[in-house]
């Protein structure tokens, strides 16, 4: 019986006894207590140099682009898949490029609604234990095999984010995104999250809770938008990157 497994590692496939038994990410984290990381760790920088040369170089022509994150168990039919499916296509009617993390789910629908509205549909993969391969949407996909050379691109090359309902990969990516444009690391650009239902308690908490506490600032909790439907969610975007644009005009010296 043929083992039909296989593991992307960047632009590498491996399968059967090939596959590793850690991802890249996992070999650099660990934290054995051995003296082989002083070997390994020098040339390990030159592969972390080479995705960012890679992914800057595959992304360097991009249209202005809305990255779009959300859970990768979102099925096909159901209320998030949809949204998000309409959602890109809306913003690819708008001319707007759509990135997604390239896998199944919500970015599956980003990809597939980006074709639907004849813009650019971009997957970012990523190297897992569990192989995902990149969705069959996908126009321009770029695999990486860690997450900050990965996030770095979604950061680099979006005018904005669109954060459907998802589990933990979703919030790190959303809580990132805010930390960045907080501390003014990237220029701010707007972050808006679908559906009341699933991301209303955080909004709600971190209005009261963060805010009232003074963990963040007063202004903190407005770099969040909470809507419903996709009208609103293109409409959110459209609107934050116009208010945006105007702000930064005005600080600009004559």
């Amino acid at each position: 019986m043929t083992d039909d497994r296989f593991h992307r590692q960047g632009p590498v496939i491996l399968r059967g006894a090939r596959i590793p038994d850690a991802t890249a990410d996992a070999a650099l984290l660990s934290n054995e207590r051995s003296s082989d990381w002083t070997h390994t760790d020098p040339w390990r920088v030159m592969r972390i140099q080479s995705e960012f040369v890679e992914g800057f170089d595959a992304l360097a022509d991009l249209p202005p682009s809305i990255s779009i994150f959300g859970s990768a168990r979102a099925r096909p039919g159901g209320p998030s898949y949809e949204t998000a499916r309409e959602i890109a296509q809306r913003l690819a009617a708008a001319g707007f490029g759509v990135i997604t993390g390239g896998g199944p789910g919500i970015m599956e629908a980003g990809n597939r609604g980006a074709r639907e509205g004849n813009g650019l549909s971009v997957g970012l993969g990523i190297e897992l234990p569990f192989e995902q391969g990149m969705n069959e949407y996908v126009d321009l996909g770029v695999n990486f095999r860690y997450f900050f050379a990965r996030k770095t691109m979604f950061l680099k090359y979006s005018l904005g984010f669109v954060a459907m309902p998802g589990g933990f990969g979703t919030l790190d990516e959303l809580f990132e995104a805010v930390t960045l444009v907080q501390t003014k690391k990237v220029s701010s650009f707007p972050i808006v999250l679908v559906g009341r239902d699933h991301w209303g308690g955080l909004d709600r908490w971190i209005r009261s809770t963060l805010r009232e506490s003074g963990m963040i600032g007063g202004a903190d909790a407005d770099l969040l938008t909470v809507v419903d439907t996709a009208e609103e969610a293109v409409d959110a975007v459209h609107s934050g990157i116009h208010r945006l644009a105007a702000e930064k005009k005005a600080e600009t010296p004559e």
